[in-house]
């Protein structure tokens, strides 16, 4: 009876999961083609709403194409483990009131390791291709994901000073009184373009800069391999979203002054903040060019690092000085 609860459990939380990932593709070019002033996709379904399932369908009936001087082993297997390691993430998100797949008390310090260990499916993929440009930018995303870890870490550090709890629900529970992104404002900006960072998203997509490395780590792949890392990083982007979300929107918590909306759902709730932030990377994309190696790397070790450092003891110092810390 356990394991059937739990593998039900597994299926509410991967398929809408997958559905969110099909249909951000689709915001993203509609929302993409708004902003430059043409139609996006609009053939496929009403309102080009089944061009998604269009797509998969397409890359799902390739051919895959294994290149003869690759390391098939290794080059099979890292987009199933990139795309398997975004999806564990999501046991310890708190989806709502209750809503999560394991309340663990260390659920923070199990969203750091998971995002850690992705880079060695992107390691993995651009050395086994066997190729110069594969291997370049996957070089460039590991130092990239390391950089911008970095200073994630240090981010969170603050927000646990004012909670006290490594676990997500207490998280979100602490701000009932107020959202953490009033008081520490700055934090959160610097957290939401680490996400940019971290997931690879314009103006930080250095790793596949088309330009001069073609399309970074994921050139060789095809088909289904390629189908996989396209949804491990749209995976990735909702997942950063729905953390920002928890660590400084209140997760599940409506907002106080709505008296009138306390009748939504709790998922609903957090569904609007994650796809408000969602739109914010498109948009993002919309309207930034992309960053110079140097300038990306000297921001995440140069400015966001000492800010990020200097503000774990600036929010240290004042819950000492109140005695405020729980």
């Amino acid at each position: 009876m356990y394991l059937v609860s739990s593998l039900l459990k597994i299926v509410l939380i991967i398929l809408p999961l997958l559905v969110a990932i099909a249909y951000m593709t689709l915001a993203e070019r509609k929302v993409m083609a708004s902003m430059q002033r043409r139609k996006g996709p609009n053939v496929v379904g009403v309102f080009g709403l089944f061009q998604p399932l269009a797509d998969g369908l397409k890359l799902f009936v390739k051919e895959t194409i294994l290149p003869s001087s690759a390391n098939l082993t290794i080059f099979v297997l890292a987009p199933i483990v990139t795309f398997l390691l975004a999806l564990v993430s999501w046991c310890v998100i708190p989806l709502g009131e209750g809503i999560v797949y394991s309340d663990i008390n260390v659920g923070v310090l199990y969203i750091l390791a998971i995002s850690s260990l992705s880079i060695y499916g992107i390691i993995t993929s651009g050395w086994s291709s066997n190729s110069k440009y594969a291997f370049l930018g996957a070089l460039r995303s590991a130092a990239q994901m390391v950089s911008y870890e970095v200073s994630i870490g240090l981010i969170l550090i603050n927000i646990l000073l004012c909670v006290g709890s490594l676990n997500l629900s207490e998280v979100v529970l602490t701000q009932q009184s107020v959202w953490f992104v009033f008081p520490l404002l700055p934090i959160f900006i610097m957290f939401y373009i680490s996400a940019l960072a971290e997931t690879n998203r314009a103006p930080f997509d250095l790793p596949e800069a088309e330009a001069e490395l073609v399309a970074g780590y994921n050139v060789e792949y095809s088909a289904m391999g390629f189908a996989l890392f396209f949804l491990g990083e749209y995976a990735n982007m909702i997942l950063m979203c729905s953390l920002a979300t928890v660590f400084f929107l209140g997760g599940w918590l409506p907002v106080y002054s709505w008296a009138v909306f306390y009748w939504i759902p709790s998922t609903i709730w957090f569904s609007m903040k994650t796809t408000l932030l969602l739109f914010g990377f498109i948009w993002i994309r919309s309207s930034f060019p992309r960053y110079r190696y140097d300038q990306l790397m000297r921001l995440g070790w140069k400015v966001f690092l000492p800010m990020s450092l200097g503000w774990v003891f600036f929010v240290a110092s004042i819950l000492l000085s109140f005695n405020w810390l729980p």
